[in-house]
């Protein structure tokens, strides 16, 4: 008797997901129906392929290797629904999309609704990193980077660029005073980031004409934790307008020393390697990406 690939896709979910139950959930089976698609698997082809203990699973040496067949099988089978679903003009298939939490969460939650209207045979999977991550380790289609690229195995769109800014709230601002120029700084509580310390690199003139670097009182690893820490009146910040642009209008965030700012604009890119089995999917999205973000306040 053959194996399915309904089988396969239970066994990869399993690995991937790290446990039968988390597995269910993201095939919107049930925990029973996982473990039983195991089992007929592990009947099919005569072998143990995870070892199950009451508190974790562990591949066998045979498990190991269908793992890799299985994973090769289940991209083919998509790329052939892709193919075929191009043929329509009609992108279908899992996209994995990796970015900031912040850019998720300003950026791209927004347009999901009106992306998936009108591209519902993709499948979309948001996943957030601080850091650059390595595409084919995370298993990722496409990843949205802020600031200057170095990675040049990757092909890179160019999305849009956002402006720096230098704010506080007006409760902070009305507790500690408003500084007048930059010297003025030195006297505040000034947030920043942990690393890249480039990211502490704020669009007001420095000492040697060079941009202003700052060593943070509290120092952080995202910029929404960065902003929701300014909103509560912690402190001075440097953020994007594309995080930042609704706080502004809304008047809980206020620019600091705008008439002494450096125009600063961070590129964002998308990045990804040149897939054709996957190619329709990411066109779909930065297109829809794209557009929304043309024209609006926060891009340019």
């Amino acid at each position: 008797m053959k194996t399915t690939l309904d089988e396969m896709q239970a066994f990869i979910a399993v690995i991937d997901s790290g446990s039968i139950t988390a597995a269910a959930e993201h095939l919107g089976q049930t925990p029973s129906g996982v473990s039983r698609a195991l089992g007929r698997l592990e009947e099919k082809l005569g072998t143990t392929l995870l070892t199950r203990t009451t508190r974790r699973l562990q591949l066998t040496e045979e498990g190991d290797a269908f793992l890799a067949q299985a994973r090769a099988i289940v991209a083919s089978v998509e790329a052939a629904e892709e193919q075929i679903a191009a043929r329509r003009q009609r992108p279908a298939g899992r996209l994995r999309v990796d970015a900031a939490m912040p850019f998720v969460l300003h950026v791209i939650a927004p347009l999901v609704g009106s992306y998936r209207t009108r591209y519902p045979d993709v499948a979309l999977e948001l996943n957030s990193s601080e850091r650059y991550i390595d595409l084919l380790e995370r298993r990722t289609d496409v990843a949205i980077r802020i600031g200057p690229l170095a990675d040049s195995t990757l092909h890179a769109r160019p999305l849009a660029h956002s402006r720096l800014r230098v704010m506080a709230s007006p409760a902070y601002l009305q507790q500690h005073g408003t500084p007048r120029d930059v010297a003025a700084l030195g006297a505040h509580t000034l947030l920043g980031f942990n690393e890249p310390d480039s990211l502490n690199h704020w669009p007001l003139p420095g000492a040697t004409d060079a941009l202003l670097h700052v060593r943070p009182a509290v120092a952080v690893s995202s910029g929404e934790t960065l902003r929701r820490l300014a909103l509560e009146g912690v402190g001075i910040v440097c953020l994007s307008d594309f995080m930042t642009h609704r706080d502004r209008e809304a008047g809980t965030l206020v620019q600091l020393l705008p008439d002494l700012t450096v125009e600063v604009r961070q590129p964002i890119h998308a990045v990804y390697y040149r897939n054709t089995a996957v190619s329709a999917r990411i066109s779909s999205f930065l297109d829809h990406l794209a557009e929304a973000m043309v024209g609006t306040s926060y891009v340019r």
